[in-house]
């Protein structure tokens, strides 16, 4: 295979892991269409198609160029960790979750379909991501045992250790004031879990060696928390058009919030530090900083 280029800026890095994520995405949603029949089927296949700034899918390839990988089979590993991303956007935008009706600049799956379809679609998306991720490992020609330890990594993040539990943390906060600390509990699982599996899951790709991957997960822990902020500030700054979601959904939830603890200035300068300490660690453990530290950039200064 030819190698991968190694230095890419954010908005060049965030358009090749559209454009390639996006191809595998579409290919799995054909072929899962004929796996599973009927509406389910076709919701699985809306649900996969659904555009994204695919952010994460981003931090993977950075995270796999940061030690040495040149194969471009990475990008299967970055679908499956968008696959997973979805599953968990499916099921956010339930009625009994967030109730939105708008994601990614269009209907939501459970407006496009159904309820039930939405529920089934996102519970089925989970061993999708599977599929995806043990063809990436064929694809990279890893070592024995590295998909098991590639798969512990993405699911612990989508299970109730990560996203599951910072869900349920999130839902039982609504209407109820946090302090920074019970905050931070809910987004480490909510939104930071994902974001720092697909830095790991970039690293254990290229065969990491473990110095390397600690600091490609602390790395992903600060600029996960720094995205959440990002996101609150966004939530209350931009408009739904900007944001392809709702705006202003924390505020009719009675959400808990960075901007609602620090206000908007304290906020992103928060979100600022965060990102500066994720390329530290980077940095003290002699890793390629460049497109992963742009991406850092990328996740506190974005407008949508």
């Amino acid at each position: 295979m030819p190698a991968e280029r190694t230095q890419f800026s954010a908005p060049e890095l965030l358009a090749e892991a559209r454009d390639r994520v996006d191809v595998l995405l579409a290919a799995w949603a054909e072929r899962i269409g004929t796996i599973v029949p009927g509406r389910t089927g076709e919701a699985l296949a809306y649900a996969l198609n659904t555009p994204g700034k695919r952010v994460r899918a981003a931090l993977v390839l950075a995270a796999y160029r940061s030690v040495g990988g040149i194969s471009p089979a990475i990008a299967a590993v970055a679908a499956a960790v968008e696959t997973v991303h979805t599953y968990s956007l499916v099921h956010d935008d339930l009625p009994c979750m967030d109730d939105d009706d708008l994601r990614r600049g269009r209907p939501t799956t459970h407006r496009a379909y159904d309820v039930p379809t939405a529920t089934r679609v996102g519970y089925l998306l989970v061993p999708v991501a599977g599929l995806v991720l043990a063809q990436a490992a064929r694809d990279l020609v890893l070592p024995s045992g590295a998909l098991g330890r590639m798969a512990g990594e993405l699911f612990e993040a989508g299970g109730i250790e990560g996203m599951v539990g910072g869900q349920w943390l999130d839902l039982e906060a609504e209407g109820r004031a946090l302090d920074l600390d019970g905050l931070m509990a809910v987004h480490r699982g909510k939104t930071g879990a994902l974001i720092r599996a697909a830095c790991v899951l970039g690293g254990m790709a290229g065969e990491a060696p473990s110095p390397a991957l600690e600091a490609l997960r602390r790395y992903g822990q600060e600029v996960g928390l720094a995205f959440q902020i990002a996101d609150d500030v966004l939530d209350v700054t931009a408009t739904s058009a900007q944001l392809g979601k709702t705006a202003g959904r924390d505020v009719a939830l009675a959400k808990s919030t960075y901007v609602s603890l620090m206000g908007v200035e304290q906020a992103r300068a928060e979100a600022e530090a965060l990102s500066q300490r994720a390329i530290g660690h980077l940095e003290q453990a002699g890793l390629d900083a460049g497109a992963l530290g742009a991406l850092a950039e990328y996740i506190v200064r974005r407008e949508s």
